[in-house]
Protein backbone atom coordinates (compact mmCIF):
# COMPACT_ATOMS: atom_id res chain seq x y z
CA UNK A 1 0.00 0.00 0.00
CA UNK A 2 1.23 3.60 -0.78
CA UNK A 3 1.03 6.04 2.36
CA UNK A 4 2.67 8.62 0.04
CA UNK A 5 2.31 11.19 -3.17
CA UNK A 6 5.63 11.87 -3.02
CA UNK A 7 8.05 10.21 -5.58
CA UNK A 8 12.16 9.11 -4.60
CA UNK A 9 15.01 8.98 -6.50
CA UNK A 10 17.92 6.24 -5.81
CA UNK A 11 20.91 7.01 -6.99
CA UNK A 12 23.36 3.43 -6.72
CA UNK A 13 26.01 1.35 -8.18
CA UNK A 14 24.17 -1.86 -8.30
CA UNK A 15 20.42 -2.69 -7.93
CA UNK A 16 20.79 -6.40 -6.43
CA UNK A 17 21.47 -7.85 -3.54
CA UNK A 18 20.95 -5.30 0.08
CA UNK A 19 20.79 -2.02 -2.43
CA UNK A 20 17.84 -3.61 -3.99
CA UNK A 21 16.28 -5.29 -1.13
CA UNK A 22 16.61 -2.06 0.99
CA UNK A 23 14.83 0.35 -2.05
CA UNK A 24 12.33 -2.73 -2.64
CA UNK A 25 11.16 -2.62 1.05
CA UNK A 26 10.67 1.55 0.63
CA UNK A 27 8.95 1.78 -2.66
CA UNK A 28 5.39 0.95 -0.17
CA UNK A 29 6.00 4.14 1.74
CA UNK A 30 6.37 6.74 -2.10
CA UNK A 31 3.92 7.03 -5.10
CA UNK A 32 7.15 6.16 -7.61
CA UNK A 33 10.52 5.34 -7.21
CA UNK A 34 13.19 5.62 -9.79
CA UNK A 35 16.55 3.62 -9.69
CA UNK A 36 19.52 4.92 -11.43
CA UNK A 37 22.18 2.55 -11.45
CA UNK A 38 25.59 3.40 -12.51
CA UNK A 39 27.12 1.11 -15.18
CA UNK A 40 30.34 0.97 -17.41
CA UNK A 41 29.79 -0.54 -20.76
CA UNK A 42 33.53 -1.59 -20.57
CA UNK A 43 32.46 -4.42 -18.46
CA UNK A 44 30.46 -6.21 -20.76
CA UNK A 45 33.19 -7.02 -23.04
CA UNK A 46 32.93 -9.80 -20.32
CA UNK A 47 30.36 -11.13 -21.79
CA UNK A 48 32.84 -12.84 -25.07
CA UNK A 49 35.87 -13.29 -23.28
CA UNK A 50 36.15 -14.93 -19.88
CA UNK A 51 37.27 -11.95 -17.70
CA UNK A 52 36.06 -12.58 -14.59
CA UNK A 53 37.53 -9.20 -12.66
CA UNK A 54 34.47 -7.95 -14.86
CA UNK A 55 31.92 -10.17 -14.48
CA UNK A 56 30.15 -8.14 -11.57
CA UNK A 57 30.24 -5.37 -13.02
CA UNK A 58 27.96 -6.38 -16.32
CA UNK A 59 24.95 -4.90 -16.11
CA UNK A 60 23.00 -8.30 -16.00
CA UNK A 61 24.55 -8.23 -12.56
CA UNK A 62 24.19 -5.29 -11.05
CA UNK A 63 20.47 -5.08 -12.14
CA UNK A 64 18.74 -7.82 -11.00
CA UNK A 65 15.44 -7.71 -12.72
CA UNK A 66 13.27 -10.03 -10.49
CA UNK A 67 10.43 -9.53 -8.63
CA UNK A 68 10.69 -5.29 -9.32
CA UNK A 69 7.97 -3.96 -7.42
CA UNK A 70 5.59 -2.17 -10.03
CA UNK A 71 5.77 1.53 -8.88
CA UNK A 72 9.80 1.47 -8.99
CA UNK A 73 11.38 1.99 -12.39
CA UNK A 74 15.24 1.45 -13.06
CA UNK A 75 17.68 2.45 -15.35
CA UNK A 76 21.80 2.37 -15.83
CA UNK A 77 23.81 5.01 -16.36
CA UNK A 78 26.54 4.43 -18.66
CA UNK A 79 29.74 5.84 -17.87
CA UNK A 80 33.15 4.76 -19.21
CA UNK A 81 36.14 4.43 -16.85
CA UNK A 82 38.97 2.21 -16.63
CA UNK A 83 39.27 0.70 -12.58
CA UNK A 84 42.33 3.19 -11.74
CA UNK A 85 42.42 5.27 -8.88
CA UNK A 86 42.41 8.08 -10.99
CA UNK A 87 40.11 7.51 -13.50
CA UNK A 88 37.41 7.11 -10.04
CA UNK A 89 38.76 9.94 -8.29
CA UNK A 90 37.34 11.82 -11.62
CA UNK A 91 33.56 9.42 -11.48
CA UNK A 92 32.08 11.76 -9.46
CA UNK A 93 31.72 14.61 -12.42
CA UNK A 94 30.67 12.05 -15.19
CA UNK A 95 28.65 10.42 -12.97
CA UNK A 96 26.82 13.09 -12.23
CA UNK A 97 26.45 14.29 -15.75
CA UNK A 98 24.97 10.61 -16.53
CA UNK A 99 22.20 11.13 -13.84
CA UNK A 100 21.53 14.12 -15.19
CA UNK A 101 20.66 12.91 -18.80
CA UNK A 102 18.83 10.23 -17.52
CA UNK A 103 16.40 12.51 -15.33
CA UNK A 104 16.13 14.93 -18.34
CA UNK A 105 15.53 12.15 -20.89
CA UNK A 106 13.06 9.97 -18.78
CA UNK A 107 11.38 12.87 -17.04
CA UNK A 108 12.07 11.58 -13.82
CA UNK A 109 10.54 13.31 -10.81
CA UNK A 110 11.34 12.93 -7.29
CA UNK A 111 11.03 15.10 -3.77
CA UNK A 112 13.66 13.25 -2.02
CA UNK A 113 17.18 11.89 -3.13
CA UNK A 114 18.56 8.81 -1.29
CA UNK A 115 22.31 7.75 -2.64
CA UNK A 116 24.14 4.19 -1.90
CA UNK A 117 27.93 4.76 -1.16
CA UNK A 118 29.69 7.99 -0.57
CA UNK A 119 31.47 7.75 -3.69
CA UNK A 120 30.13 8.51 -6.32
CA UNK A 121 26.81 7.96 -5.54
CA UNK A 122 26.74 10.16 -2.68
CA UNK A 123 28.71 12.81 -4.86
CA UNK A 124 25.97 12.73 -7.53
CA UNK A 125 23.36 12.76 -4.31
CA UNK A 126 25.15 16.50 -3.29
CA UNK A 127 25.22 17.64 -7.04
CA UNK A 128 21.81 16.70 -7.10
CA UNK A 129 20.78 18.49 -3.85
CA UNK A 130 22.09 21.72 -5.22
CA UNK A 131 20.62 22.36 -8.54
CA UNK A 132 16.55 21.14 -7.11
CA UNK A 133 17.05 21.95 -3.55
CA UNK A 134 15.49 18.64 -2.55
CA UNK A 135 16.45 16.89 0.78
CA UNK A 136 19.33 13.96 0.16
CA UNK A 137 20.14 11.29 2.36
CA UNK A 138 23.42 9.13 2.02
CA UNK A 139 24.49 5.95 3.33
CA UNK A 140 27.64 4.61 3.79
CA UNK A 141 28.45 0.82 3.78
CA UNK A 142 32.04 -0.29 3.51
CA UNK A 143 34.89 0.60 1.80
CA UNK A 144 33.63 3.59 0.66
CA UNK A 145 33.97 4.98 4.72
CA UNK A 146 36.63 3.26 6.04
CA UNK A 147 39.16 3.44 3.18
CA UNK A 148 38.71 5.81 0.91
CA UNK A 149 38.94 9.29 3.08
CA UNK A 150 41.80 8.24 4.46
CA UNK A 151 43.60 7.72 1.85
CA UNK A 152 44.91 11.02 0.96
CA UNK A 153 43.85 14.32 1.21
CA UNK A 154 41.97 14.88 -1.83
CA UNK A 155 39.69 12.15 -1.04
CA UNK A 156 38.89 13.41 2.46
CA UNK A 157 38.13 16.49 0.95
CA UNK A 158 35.74 14.54 -1.44
CA UNK A 159 33.88 12.28 1.17
CA UNK A 160 33.68 15.42 3.67
CA UNK A 161 31.80 17.59 1.21
CA UNK A 162 29.26 14.49 0.05
CA UNK A 163 28.70 14.10 3.98
CA UNK A 164 28.22 17.75 4.51
CA UNK A 165 25.86 18.05 1.68
CA UNK A 166 23.90 15.25 3.15
CA UNK A 167 20.61 16.33 5.38
CA UNK A 168 21.40 12.87 7.16
CA UNK A 169 23.40 9.93 7.16
CA UNK A 170 22.43 6.56 7.61
CA UNK A 171 25.72 3.69 8.17
CA UNK A 172 25.61 0.19 8.61
CA UNK A 173 27.59 -0.11 11.64
CA UNK A 174 28.97 1.90 14.90
CA UNK A 175 32.46 0.83 13.31
CA UNK A 176 31.94 2.92 10.16
CA UNK A 177 30.13 5.99 12.84
CA UNK A 178 33.54 5.89 14.28
CA UNK A 179 35.60 6.68 10.79
CA UNK A 180 32.89 9.22 10.32
CA UNK A 181 33.82 10.89 13.20
CA UNK A 182 37.33 10.96 12.32
CA UNK A 183 36.49 13.43 9.62
CA UNK A 184 34.69 16.90 9.54
CA UNK A 185 31.28 16.48 9.54
CA UNK A 186 28.29 18.09 11.09
CA UNK A 187 25.50 16.24 9.13
CA UNK A 188 23.26 14.25 11.60
CA UNK A 189 23.92 10.18 11.54
CA UNK A 190 22.26 7.59 12.11
CA UNK A 191 23.48 3.56 12.34
CA UNK A 192 20.99 1.22 10.84
CA UNK A 193 22.53 -1.98 9.71
CA UNK A 194 21.76 -4.39 6.94
CA UNK A 195 18.81 -6.53 7.01
CA UNK A 196 17.13 -9.55 5.47
CA UNK A 197 14.09 -10.92 3.63
CA UNK A 198 12.08 -12.77 5.95
CA UNK A 199 9.96 -13.95 3.43
CA UNK A 200 13.19 -15.69 1.68
CA UNK A 201 15.29 -16.49 4.64
CA UNK A 202 13.68 -18.75 7.31
CA UNK A 203 13.91 -21.95 8.90
CA UNK A 204 12.91 -25.41 6.51
CA UNK A 205 13.40 -28.47 6.75
CA UNK A 206 17.41 -29.33 6.81
CA UNK A 207 16.81 -32.78 5.07
CA UNK A 208 14.41 -31.02 2.34
CA UNK A 209 16.92 -28.71 1.47
CA UNK A 210 20.22 -31.45 1.33
CA UNK A 211 17.76 -33.47 -1.20
CA UNK A 212 17.17 -30.27 -2.93
CA UNK A 213 20.82 -29.82 -3.28
CA UNK A 214 22.03 -33.25 -3.92
CA UNK A 215 24.40 -33.03 -0.56
CA UNK A 216 25.08 -35.44 1.91
CA UNK A 217 22.79 -36.53 4.88
CA UNK A 218 25.45 -37.69 7.07
CA UNK A 219 27.78 -35.08 7.62
CA UNK A 220 27.95 -32.03 9.22
CA UNK A 221 27.59 -29.03 6.54
CA UNK A 222 29.68 -26.24 6.43
CA UNK A 223 29.12 -23.06 4.11
CA UNK A 224 30.26 -20.18 3.51
CA UNK A 225 28.34 -17.71 0.54
CA UNK A 226 30.50 -14.73 -1.07
CA UNK A 227 32.56 -13.15 -3.38
CA UNK A 228 35.74 -15.09 -4.36
CA UNK A 229 37.52 -12.13 -2.98
CA UNK A 230 41.00 -11.77 -0.75
CA UNK A 231 38.71 -9.68 1.72
CA UNK A 232 36.12 -12.48 1.95
CA UNK A 233 39.58 -14.51 3.82
CA UNK A 234 38.88 -18.06 1.76
CA UNK A 235 42.02 -18.80 1.86
CA UNK A 236 42.15 -19.27 5.53
CA UNK A 237 38.73 -21.13 6.04
CA UNK A 238 40.31 -23.81 3.64
CA UNK A 239 43.47 -23.41 6.01
CA UNK A 240 41.52 -23.61 8.34
CA UNK A 241 39.90 -27.22 6.92
CA UNK A 242 43.23 -28.89 6.64
CA UNK A 243 43.25 -28.74 10.28
CA UNK A 244 39.18 -29.65 10.93
CA UNK A 245 39.36 -32.80 8.92
CA UNK A 246 42.41 -33.77 11.35
CA UNK A 247 39.93 -33.92 14.35
CA UNK A 248 37.07 -35.11 12.91
CA UNK A 249 36.14 -36.66 9.09
CA UNK A 250 32.37 -36.13 8.87
CA UNK A 251 32.65 -32.56 7.33
CA UNK A 252 31.93 -31.11 4.47
CA UNK A 253 32.21 -27.46 3.78
CA UNK A 254 30.95 -25.60 0.59
CA UNK A 255 32.19 -22.21 -0.67
CA UNK A 256 29.54 -20.59 -2.75
CA UNK A 257 30.86 -17.61 -4.66
CA UNK A 258 32.19 -16.42 -8.48
CA UNK A 259 35.10 -14.06 -8.68
CA UNK A 260 38.48 -13.57 -10.03
CA UNK A 261 40.19 -16.04 -7.26
CA UNK A 262 38.08 -19.47 -8.22
CA UNK A 263 41.39 -21.06 -9.93
CA UNK A 264 43.56 -20.03 -7.08
CA UNK A 265 41.15 -21.63 -4.45
CA UNK A 266 40.63 -25.01 -5.89
CA UNK A 267 44.55 -24.91 -6.27
CA UNK A 268 44.57 -24.26 -2.66
CA UNK A 269 42.08 -26.95 -1.86
CA UNK A 270 43.89 -29.50 -4.09
CA UNK A 271 47.31 -28.77 -2.56
CA UNK A 272 46.22 -29.21 0.83
CA UNK A 273 44.75 -32.32 -0.45
CA UNK A 274 40.50 -31.32 0.75
CA UNK A 275 39.40 -32.06 -3.00
CA UNK A 276 37.19 -34.54 -0.53
CA UNK A 277 35.85 -32.00 1.78
CA UNK A 278 35.92 -28.51 0.41
CA UNK A 279 33.91 -28.04 -3.03
CA UNK A 280 33.72 -24.47 -4.85
CA UNK A 281 29.86 -24.79 -6.31
CA UNK A 282 30.73 -21.19 -8.01
CA UNK A 283 27.69 -18.53 -7.69
CA UNK A 284 24.19 -19.50 -7.53
CA UNK A 285 20.88 -17.13 -7.95
CA UNK A 286 19.86 -15.49 -4.89
CA UNK A 287 16.66 -17.19 -4.31
CA UNK A 288 18.65 -20.39 -3.78
CA UNK A 289 20.67 -18.97 -1.19
CA UNK A 290 18.33 -19.76 1.38
CA UNK A 291 18.16 -23.56 0.84
CA UNK A 292 22.03 -23.73 1.00
CA UNK A 293 21.46 -21.82 4.27
CA UNK A 294 19.51 -24.57 6.00
CA UNK A 295 20.94 -27.30 4.56
CA UNK A 296 24.47 -26.68 6.50
CA UNK A 297 24.93 -27.50 10.47
CA UNK A 298 27.07 -23.61 11.01
CA UNK A 299 27.73 -20.40 8.46
CA UNK A 300 31.34 -19.18 8.07
CA UNK A 301 32.31 -16.13 6.99
CA UNK A 302 35.91 -15.52 7.24
CA UNK A 303 36.48 -11.91 6.11
CA UNK A 304 39.49 -9.48 6.63
CA UNK A 305 36.63 -6.34 6.45
CA UNK A 306 33.44 -5.81 5.98
CA UNK A 307 30.72 -3.04 6.55
CA UNK A 308 27.88 -5.00 7.64
CA UNK A 309 27.14 -8.11 5.77
CA UNK A 310 23.74 -8.82 4.77
CA UNK A 311 24.41 -12.65 4.13
CA UNK A 312 25.13 -12.92 8.20
CA UNK A 313 21.82 -11.93 8.46
CA UNK A 314 20.41 -13.98 6.23
CA UNK A 315 22.14 -16.65 8.04
CA UNK A 316 20.69 -15.50 12.02
CA UNK A 317 17.28 -15.27 9.69
CA UNK A 318 17.59 -19.18 8.83
CA UNK A 319 18.28 -19.85 12.47
CA UNK A 320 21.81 -21.05 12.19
CA UNK A 321 24.96 -19.86 14.05
CA UNK A 322 27.39 -17.64 12.37
CA UNK A 323 31.17 -18.14 12.83
CA UNK A 324 32.82 -14.57 11.41
CA UNK A 325 35.28 -12.35 12.26
CA UNK A 326 35.87 -9.19 14.24
CA UNK A 327 35.60 -6.98 11.48
CA UNK A 328 33.35 -4.13 10.73
CA UNK A 329 29.74 -4.14 12.42
CA UNK A 330 29.90 -7.85 12.96
CA UNK A 331 30.50 -8.24 16.84
CA UNK A 332 27.86 -5.15 17.02
CA UNK A 333 25.11 -8.29 15.68
CA UNK A 334 26.84 -11.71 17.19
CA UNK A 335 26.58 -9.95 20.81
CA UNK A 336 26.68 -13.22 22.43
CA UNK A 337 27.68 -16.49 21.64
CA UNK A 338 24.30 -17.84 21.81
CA UNK A 339 24.56 -16.52 18.10
CA UNK A 340 27.70 -17.29 17.20
CA UNK A 341 31.34 -17.15 17.64
CA UNK A 342 34.30 -14.57 16.25
CA UNK A 343 38.24 -14.56 15.99
CA UNK A 344 40.39 -12.00 14.61
CA UNK A 345 41.31 -11.70 11.39
CA UNK A 346 43.59 -13.60 9.43
CA UNK A 347 44.15 -16.27 12.49
CA UNK A 348 43.71 -20.10 11.39
CA UNK A 349 44.01 -21.66 14.48
CA UNK A 350 41.36 -19.26 15.94
CA UNK A 351 38.75 -19.94 13.00
CA UNK A 352 39.41 -23.57 13.74
CA UNK A 353 38.98 -23.82 17.21
CA UNK A 354 35.96 -21.94 16.72
CA UNK A 355 34.58 -23.97 14.12
CA UNK A 356 35.19 -27.13 15.66
CA UNK A 357 33.19 -25.30 19.00
CA UNK A 358 30.22 -24.55 16.66
CA UNK A 359 29.92 -28.57 15.15
CA UNK A 360 30.01 -29.44 18.42
CA UNK A 361 27.57 -27.01 20.22
CA UNK A 362 23.69 -27.90 20.83
CA UNK A 363 22.37 -24.26 19.33
CA UNK A 364 19.12 -23.30 19.87
CA UNK A 365 17.75 -22.91 16.51
CA UNK A 366 14.74 -21.12 17.57
CA UNK A 367 16.44 -18.37 19.89
CA UNK A 368 18.59 -17.72 16.53
CA UNK A 369 15.88 -16.79 14.83
CA UNK A 370 13.75 -14.79 16.79
CA UNK A 371 16.82 -12.55 17.70
CA UNK A 372 17.06 -11.69 14.09
CA UNK A 373 13.80 -10.23 13.61
CA UNK A 374 14.59 -6.99 14.75
CA UNK A 375 16.83 -6.91 11.38
CA UNK A 376 14.14 -7.55 8.28
CA UNK A 377 14.31 -5.21 5.98
CA UNK A 378 10.35 -3.80 7.14
CA UNK A 379 11.48 -3.17 10.42
CA UNK A 380 14.87 -1.11 8.76
CA UNK A 381 12.94 0.21 5.88
CA UNK A 382 10.34 2.28 8.99
CA UNK A 383 13.24 3.57 10.61
CA UNK A 384 14.68 5.09 7.56
CA UNK A 385 11.06 6.31 6.33
CA UNK A 386 11.38 8.12 9.43
CA UNK A 387 14.84 9.99 8.23
CA UNK A 388 13.09 10.78 5.46
CA UNK A 389 10.13 12.54 7.36
CA UNK A 390 12.32 14.19 9.48
CA UNK A 391 14.81 15.38 6.85
CA UNK A 392 12.39 16.13 4.09
CA UNK A 393 8.62 17.09 6.38
CA UNK A 394 7.46 14.43 3.58
CA UNK A 395 4.14 13.29 4.75
CA UNK A 396 4.81 9.42 4.80
CA UNK A 397 2.05 7.03 7.15
CA UNK A 398 5.04 4.89 8.91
Amino acid sequence: MIHSNDNILFVVHSYNSFQKESINSLCKYFNECSVLVRSNPIAEISKYITIPYLDIFKLDHKIDKTNIPPNIKVWPTKIIYAPLDAQYKRLGEKHYKAVENTINKKKVEFNIIHSHFTWSSGYVGAKIKEKYSVPFVVTTHGYDIYNLPFKDEEWKERIEYVLNSADHIITVSKSNLECIRKLTVKTPVTVLPNGYRDDLFYPEDQKKCRNALNIPHGKKIILTVGSLLEIKGHKYLIEAMGEVVKRRNDVQCYIVGGGVLEKKLKKQIVSRGLQDYVKVVGSRPHDEIPIWLNACDVFVLPSLNEGNPTVMFECLGCGKPFVGTKVGGVPEIITSDDYGLLCETGRTKELEENILLALNKEWDNIKIKEYSEQFTWDVIARKIANIYSEVGFINLDV
